[in-house]
């Protein structure tokens, strides 16, 4: 891989690690934007793939000048792959997204069935990976973890069940988007709507209140850790409770002072403590 340029991660001690430039896969007629990186050196141990959140991008990884995904590539000798999902980041926007093209509640199951397993086919993925998710990112790992072989699952602030905070922090983002949140999400996303309506949209849906991923969980073998903010304004610990009880063998890290984005609140203790985890993952 030819690597455009070397980025200092911007965590603890400079670490340099390989960003590519950004590319195009086509994915069941779909371009999805992907980047990928690459530690210097590199080892051949299984490579970190990186599922954001839901209103996140590849570009979105980067937050208060920190590359966290670079840092954990360049402190695992892992390459890594990052992708914005459809609607997301340069991606292909999805048509008409409040109307016919509007996500059902089964979005990320989908994401995680059908979509994932063919692009890590296109970018040539071919051993199990490590699955490293934020937020709905963590929802789609843990869904593609119970049926396909990953080497381990790293799920940062996963959500398994709707909450009542959760559903209050959606619709107080609705109310924030035309009032200067549309701004700020814009630098991240060629449309902004598409990003902003496809997740608002189906959270705040009658249809979208049952939904409920733990008797998926239960077919969790691989190794499991769940991360959360003490402080997290889109879910509680009962969602890490929940995992657990379906797939005890899952470990926790649990960051005080620290909100529903760990790779932004506390990325240094996160980089230990998945850093710490992934030493025993081949």
């Amino acid at each position: 891989m030819d690597a455009s340029h070397r980025l200092a991660v911007g965590i603890g001690e400079p670490i340099e690690a390989a960003l590519a430039p950004p590319m195009r896969v086509v994915v069941h007629g779909v371009g999805l934007e992907a980047q990928a990186l690459q530690p210097a050196p590199a080892t051949d141990r299984a490579p970190l793939i990186f599922l954001h959140e839901g209103l996140g991008s590849v570009a979105m990884w980067r937050q208060r000048g920190r590359h966290w995904p670079a840092a954990l590539c360049a402190r695992t000798g892992r390459t890594g792959w990052m992708y914005s999902r459809r609607g997301y980041g340069a991606s292909d926007p999805i048509p008409d997204v409040r109307g016919r093209g509007r996500h059902g509640p089964d979005y990320m199951h989908r994401e995680a069935f059908e979509t994932l397993p063919a692009l890590l086919t296109a970018l040539g993925v071919q051993r199990p990976p490590v699955l490293v998710g934020h937020s709905d990112g963590a929802t789609i790992a843990l869904l593609y973890a119970s049926r396909h072989a990953v080497a381990a699952c790293v799920a940062m602030a996963p959500h398994v069940f709707v909450e009542r905070v959760a559903l209050q922090a959606i619709a107080a983002a609705r109310d924030a988007y035309p009032n200067g949140l549309r701004e700020r999400l814009a630098r991240y996303h060629t449309d902004v709507d598409s990003a902003f309506w496809q997740w608002n949209d189906v959270w705040l849906s009658s249809a979208f209140a049952a939904f409920d991923i733990r008797a998926d969980c239960r077919g969790i073998r691989a190794p499991l850790l769940l991360v959360q903010g003490e402080h997290d304004e889109y879910g509680t610990l009962a969602q890490l409770d929940a995992i657990q009880a379906a797939a005890p063998h899952a470990q926790r890290l649990v960051l005080p002072a620290c909100g529903h984005s760990p790779h932004r609140d506390q990325p240094q203790a996160l980089l230990e403590g998945v850093s710490a985890f992934l030493e025993a993952v081949a």
